[in-house]
Parts: C-alpha cells; sequence; structure tokens
C-alpha cells in the first residue's frame, strides 16, 4: 500500500462476485472504503462481510442500474454512511447470447439499460460531488467487444461500444473539473459472467479477475496531473483479440 487510495471511498456496481468482488478485494488492500452494490444483495453482503473480517471499511448496498429511483437510492446511502464518493467503478453488465431475430425487445432494452444506461446513471449522480471538490475518478469496465464482433450477442456489442464512446466523452468533458475517467477493455476472465453462458468454455484461454482488478487499481494510482483514458487487460491465450 503506498498511501494513494487510503480512505478514499469507492462505489462498485456489479460488486458482488467476478471481477466486481475482484476489485472490491483490490482496492480494500490498498486502504479504500469500499461499497459493493448489487442487484443480488446477499452477494454485495457477502463481499462486503469478508472485507470486514480482515479489518476493511466495507458496506453492502441494493443497486438495480436500470432503475433512476434505485440509482438515486443508493448513491443517497453511500454519501449518508461515507460523507462522499472519490472513486466510481461501472462494472455491472449482462448478456443474452443468442441471434438478433431471436434476441426479444426487452432482452435488448436490459441490455442496454445495465450495460450503458446504467453508467449515465450513476455517472450523472456521481459528478456533481468530484466536480465539488474538483477531484475523482471513474472507471467504466468495457470489454474486447467494443472493438471487435462476434455472432449472437449484438446488444451486448452495442452496449459496449456505447459504453467506451461513452467513457471518452467523460474524460474530455470532465479533465478540466480535475475528473479522471478510464475506460478498461477487458478481454476473457474467469468468471460466472461467461462460464454460467458457456460451461465448456476452456479456463486456460482466459484470466483471472484479479488480473484485470490489478489494472483498475493501477490506473487509480496513477499521480495527480496523470491520466489513463482507455487500457486493455488481456489474457495471453485470448481468443478475441489477435
Amino acid at each position: 500500500m503506498n498511501g494513494i487510495l487510503k480512505d478514499k471511498v469507492a462505489l462498485v456496481t456489479g460488486g458482488g462476485r467476478g471481477l466486481g468482488a475482484a476489485v472490491c478485494e483490490a482496492l480494500a488492500e490498498q486502504g479504500a472504503r469500499i461499497v459493493a452494490a448489487d442487484l443480488r444483495t446477499e452477494l454485495a453482503e457477502e463481499v462486503a462481510g469478508r472485507l470486514l473480517e480482515r479489518g476493511h471499511d466495507a458496506a453492502a448496498v441494493h443497486l438495480n442500474v436500470m432503475r433512476e429511483a434505485s440509482v438515486g437510492d443508493c448513491m443517497a446511502q453511500v454519501l449518508e454512511r461515507c460523507g462522499g464518493l472519490d472513486i466510481l467503478i461501472n462494472n455491472a453488465g449482462i448478456d443474452v447470447t443468442l441471434p438478433v431475430d431471436e434476441l426479444s425487445v426487452d432482452a435488448w432494452d436490459r441490455i442496454a439499460a445495465t450495460n450503458l444506461r446504467g453508467p449515465f446513471l450513476t455517472s450523472r449522480l456521481a459528478v456533481p460531488h468530484m466536480k465539488a471538490k474538483r477531484a475523482g475518478h471513474i472507471v467504466n469496465i468495457v470489454s474486447t467487444a467494443a472493438r471487435r464482433t462476434w455472432p449472437n450477442a449484438a446488444a451486448y456489442h452495442a452496449s459496449k461500444w456505447g459504453l467506451l464512446g461513452f467513457s471518452h466523452a467523460l474524460h474530455a468533458e470532465l479533465r478540466g473539473h480535475g475528473i479522471k475517467v478510464t475506460a478498461v477493455i477487458a478481454g476473457g476472465m474467469r468468471t460466472p459472467f461467461l462460464f454460467e453462458r458457456f460451461p465448456d468454455l476452456d479456463p486456460a484461454v482466459l484470466q483471472p479477475p484479479e488480473a484485470v482488478a490489478s489494472a483498475v487499481v493501477q490506473a487509480l494510482m496513477l499521480p495527480g496531473d496523470s491520466v489513463i483514458p482507455e487500457i486493455m487487460v488481456l489474457p495471453m491465450g485470448e481468443t478475441s483479440w489477435p
């Protein structure tokens, strides 16, 4: 621990498992105060409980990033408990693996609402607090799906390409206010997000979520007068990237 992140308040969406849980763990090890937010509150509570047992400052909140009211309630809880917000990790994401002619309108809307509208809603409420102190960092977890395409993931690709554009737009808009924005383009990870849909996927071609969490921490720990707008983290055996 070098002290840069000590006592910084970090809100991690989708913080109940997979990469979100790994990010909570990695930030806590650097002394950050963690708020794990998840649609499945019990998973967020498990993450916060593990951190509390190790002496870290952690809490869990319910969050449905698709719902404006839920995002507002989550942010209010963060501010009431922690007195501010320094780091926002937009990690929550979903996918439905189907051909476009079999994908329902409801599924398309849920994917877009979670992966793209959600980061907008959270960022919209976080930015005023960061502007007030001319400091803060928003990290958007993107995907190689924002750079390359494969079949049966049209909505996911659309949402992640949109999130990458949104992230760079925020970078351009907010850097003058002292707020950093980083897009983390993550390659395939050994998480339920993939294994629940592709149980036969070879773990050897994937990377542990802890590796991507480490990259997130590195971006957050850059000196105050520098920013990483975009970073890509791939497993050595990545199949969706050359």
